[in-house]
């Protein structure tokens, strides 16, 4: 390799090294605005080559001005974005540099190895029945697509339907129960699959945003075929979580698919104080989570988890074209278990901070995000004008300020603007609110208590 070659390299090395160095006192959030950013990166395209090198520096320059360090910043709490750990980044590293296409065995034979034990490592960790199939896709949006699909092709094949082969245009019909308040991202699966999202049939939920068993079991005993109950872990509000035993001993009675999003919450299986929170997870029949939320591997990165492997191969892929190699026994190919052919390696982060965390930093990880979240609703629950609106369960905590909307959305927009911390807004039960969710394990008790202060500091500011 060449100087010249070498050099933008070399710089987006020291860049990223300078970045993650600097996180701690460097403001969260933008410094520059939508127009500053399109003059710096817009205009024409260029007619002719430029350096490398100072393209490179023109990114850095931008993302310093333009770029909000959530997904490895210390106090941004918004959206669930976990942090980045340095072998994950290292490995991520890696990924680009090696390039390998990791849909086949016989592109990546290493990088096929490395994904086959990250998913064995992870049924282990959370406790799942042996044997259950593992998929690495981009997130938990195409997870649920992946696991939804899987429950499509079983529960229609049991009734004669080979759903891969002739659609749903005259398949029988499947119903899907949710709790209330289920997540966006099991709607949009549900589109992509065709069934349309307003095909879910709404199960009341309880004042802490838990599915109810017994409005359950009502829904279930009006059901005319076999449904897929959707279970949640973890609210992404509240961090509530259903009661999933008790659901998937009901819905199994009824012959349904029972399937888990468990985006950010199904981390809380793999620590020993936190499973009896999730007691009866592995009785389920697929489960969705996200490695880039609280195993702090870098974007993206989804895993899926089905129970009935033959199912969820089908679903994925049921002919292989004949430019494909046959598998040899113990090859493993990602394209059967995941929506994309084209698709970069994204388990090798996963294999890499699952080796190094082992099961005691994982669980370690998740307890004390909790612990700094119970540390901050603590806090703020001290501050006059200040109302908790959730039971800490694990990372979450939702505020409202001098119980109006329009004072909760301007402390939001205060606290935002200081740049030492980055919270989030929502709607709860039809009142505003402020999130805040810790997933990173850069996050300590001195973050936490910087960011309260800003927070009390806004509140007397908007309060007096």
């Amino acid at each position: 390799m060449t100087n010249i070659e070498r050099a933008p390299l070399d710089l987006a090395y020291r860049q990223a090294v300078d970045y993650l160095t600097g996180l701690r006192e460097r403001p969260v959030g933008a410094t520059a605005g939508l127009e500053e950013l399109v003059e710096l990166l817009g205009g024409p395209m260029p007619e002719n080559s430029l350096p490398a090198h100072d393209t490179i520096a023109l990114l850095g320059e931008a993302v310093e001005r333009g770029g909000i360090p959530s997904a490895s910043g210390p106090r941004y709490f918004g959206y669930v974005t976990g942090g980045t750990l340095p072998v994950a980044i290292a490995a991520d590293w890696l990924v680009a540099a090696w390039d390998q296409t990791a849909g086949l065995y016989n592109l990546s034979p290493a990088v096929m190895v490395a994904e086959d034990v990250a998913g064995d490592w992870l049924v282990d960790l959370f406790g799942l029945p042996a044997g259950t199939s593992v998929g690495f896709p981009t997130g938990c949006t195409m997870a649920h697509l992946t696991a939804l699909a899987a429950a499509r092709n079983h529960l229609l094949g049991q009734r004669g339907w080979d759903v891969e082969k002739h659609g749903l245009r005259e398949a029988p019909e499947i119903e899907v129960i949710a709790g209330a308040q289920h997540h966006m991202t099991i709607d949009l699966a549900l589109r992509y699959l065709g069934f349309g999202s307003g095909v879910v049939r709404n199960v009341p939920v309880d004042d802490k945003g838990r599915m109810r068993p017994d409005e359950l079991a009502r829904v279930l005993a009006d059901c005319k075929s076999p449904p897929i109950v959707c279970v949640q872990i973890g609210d992404v509000n509240s961090g509530a979580i259903d009661p999933v035993g008790e659901i998937c001993d009901l819905a199994h009675r009824y012959g349904a698919w029972v399937h888990v999003d468990g985006a950010f919450g199904l981390w809380a299986a793999a620590s020993p104080s936190l499973r009896p929170l999730v007691e009866g997870v592995e009785r389920a029949d697929s489960w969705a989570c996200d490695a880039h939320k609280w195993l702090n591997v870098p974007y993206d990165c989804g895993i899926v988890f089905v129970t009935r492997p033959e199912a969820h191969r089908a679903a994925m892929l049921n002919e292989r074209a004949g430019y494909l190699p046959a598998q040899r026994p113990g090859e493993r190919d990602a394209i059967e278990w995941v929506p994309d052919f084209s698709r970069r390696a994204r388990s090798l982060p996963v294999w890499a901070a699952l080796r190094t965390l082992g099961k005691s930093g994982v669980a370690e990880l998740v307890d004390r995000c909790c612990a700094l979240t119970r540390r901050f609703a603590e806090q703020l629950g001290e501050i006059e004008g200040v109302e908790l609106l959730n039971d800490v369960v694990l990372n979450q905590v939702m505020v409202r300020f001098g119980d109006d909307d329009a004072v909760t959305r301007d402390v939001i927009a205060r606290v935002q603007a200081s740049g030492e911390c980055w919270f989030g807004g929502t709607v709860w039960y039809g009142r505003a609110a402020m999130r805040v969710s810790v997933v990173s394990w850069r996050t300590t008790e001195d973050d936490v208590d910087r960011s309260v202060k800003v927070i009390r500091a806004a509140v007397a500011e908007r309060i007096g």
